[in-house]
Parts: structure tokens; C-alpha cells; sequence
């Protein structure tokens, strides 16, 4: 039947309430592509750390998904001409301004929340990788000047290709090192180090904002760091719950309140 969610005991009238009752940062070894892959997945990570501060923004990335897909849909109707008949351009018009404000309000929430975050990266890495590495963290939007105009200058492109081409959908979060963009100047070992800097800095302000901490996940982590970053990983991890797991032994820095082992999918007595 329909989904029913309690926190506390209480029932909560809407799943979007559940936002914020229990704040989780993960790191998993598939988050190198924040680092390594396309622009997608830093936007993602972005757009959550941005819900995880205020859940509000849920709503707002909401709108913009909706906007986006209306806009498409109206694009694919015109099915690649240039000059589509009148109703096609007076209903582009519409999405046109609506994807202007929202899409607006996004990245410029993306940009401050990079101010934010890039000072506690540059220093989360640092420590992880123990030297000062010169981490820098830019936002880059897709067009220049009034989204409305960027919007209205492709729109002869966006017609013919049948998606939108300009907007916050389009954006990236560029990181470098030594002045360089990681994604293609990083060894995989830096990028690694760079992607775990990234989720620990989003746990930091997560922290500072919430006034306590979320509970961090490390999810088979030291098997992909040397012992030199795992050590410097345990000594640079925030005060907090924390779940560590790993298939191998722990360093022997980690000194765990708790070990379960797990074993066929079952815990072992």
C-alpha cells in the first residue's frame, strides 16, 4: 500500500518531511568519479549538500527538474525546426522565463555554497594528504550574462537539437590542484584523496551548520588509500558517530568502539 513514515513514533504527513531527521555522510570508493567523471555527479553532490543544509532547496531542484522536462518536451514537438508554428514559441516563452528564475536561483545557491565549502576542502585536504597542496574549487556556469538572454540566443540550437543546452543543468564544480583541474593533471591516488576532501568538507559545514554533526559512513575505504593516507585519513576524521567498513584488517590507527564481523551475509557470534 502507500509508503508510511514515522520519526519518533509520529507519523509524518509527507516523505518530503523526512528531509534532515537523520543527516548521513557516505563515502564509498565509487565517489573517484566526483573527481575523475563528468560534471553530473558534482552537480548532484552540490544540489544534496545544499538540501542536507536547507531542506528548502529540495523543492527548489524539484521545480527545476519539472521546468526542464516541460521545456524538452516542448523542444522535441518542434521536432528540429528552426521556425516552429506560433504556439510552440509563445509556450517556449513561458518555460523560457520560468527556467531563467529557477535555474538562476540554483546556481547561484551552487555558488555561494562553493565560498563556503572551498576554504574547509583546501584545509580537509591538507591534512589527508599531509602537505599543503594548494586546493582550489570554482563553480562554472554554462553562460554568460542574464540566463534569460543565454536562453534566448540558443534557443535556435536548442530547437534543432530538441534539449536544452543552457542552464544550470549544464554547470560543473572544477577542482584543481596546484592550480590544474584534477579530473586530468591528478594521479588516481590525489583524486581519491581530493574526492574523500570533498565529502568530509560537505560533513564539516553540515556540522557547523546543524549543530551537531551527521553520522559518517566509510565504506570500504582503506582499501583504496596506501597506509600513509589511511593514517592521515584517521587522524583528520571530525568528532562523531562514524561506520567503517572494510573486507580487510583496519589500520592499526583505528581504535573502533565496535567490531562486527560479517560473514555469508550473516553476523558472526
Amino acid at each position: 500500500g502507500r509508503d508510511r513514515i514515522q520519526v519518533n513514533r509520529q507519523p509524518l504527513r509527507r516523505a518530503r518531511d523526512l528531509l534532515g531527521a537523520l543527516q548521513v555522510t557516505v563515502f564509498a570508493p565509487d565517489d573517484l568519479a566526483l573527481i575523475k567523471a563528468g560534471p553530473q555527479g558534482r552537480r548532484e553532490y552540490l544540489d544534496d549538500l545544499l538540501v542536507g543544509l536547507h531542506p528548502r532547496h529540495d523543492t527548489l531542484r524539484g521545480d527545476l527538474d519539472r521546468i526542464l522536462r516541460q521545456r524538452n518536451a516542448v523542444l522535441k514537438q518542434a521536432g528540429g525546426n528552426p521556425r516552429p508554428d506560433a504556439g510552440i514559441i509563445t509556450t517556449l516563452d513561458v518555460w523560457d522565463q520560468k527556467l531563467a528564475e529557477t535555474g538562476t536561483a540554483v546556481a547561484t545557491a551552487r555558488e555561494e555554497l562553493v565560498v563556503a565549502l572551498g576554504p574547509e576542502l583546501a584545509a580537509v585536504y591538507d591534512r589527508v594528504a599531509e602537505r599543503a597542496a594548494h586546493v582550489g574549487l570554482a563553480y562554472q556556469r554554462s553562460w554568460d550574462g542574464p540566463l534569460a538572454s543565454a536562453l534566448a540566443a540558443a534557443r535556435a540550437d536548442d530547437l534543432r537539437r530538441g534539449v536544452t543546452t543552457t542552464g544550470p543543468q549544464r554547470d560543473d564544480l572544477v577542482v584543481t590542484l596546484a592550480a590544474l583541474p584534477s579530473r586530468t593533471h591528478a594521479s588516481q591516488g590525489e583524486q581519491r584523496s581530493l574526492a574523500l576532501a570533498l565529502r568530509l568538507a560537505g560533513h564539516l559545514l553540515l556540522g557547523a551548520e546543524l549543530g551537531s554533526p551527521p553520522l559518517l559512513l566509510l565504506d570500504d575505504v582503506f582499501a583504496e588509500l596506501d597506509g600513509d593516507r589511511s593514517s592521515a585519513l584517521l587522524a583528520s576524521l571530525p568528532p562523531g558517530q562514524g561506520i567503517v567498513t572494510t573486507t580487510g584488517d583496519l589500520p592499526a590507527q583505528a581504535h573502533p568502539d565496535l567490531i562486527v564481523r560479517v560473514e555469508g551475509g550473516k553476523i558472526l557470534p
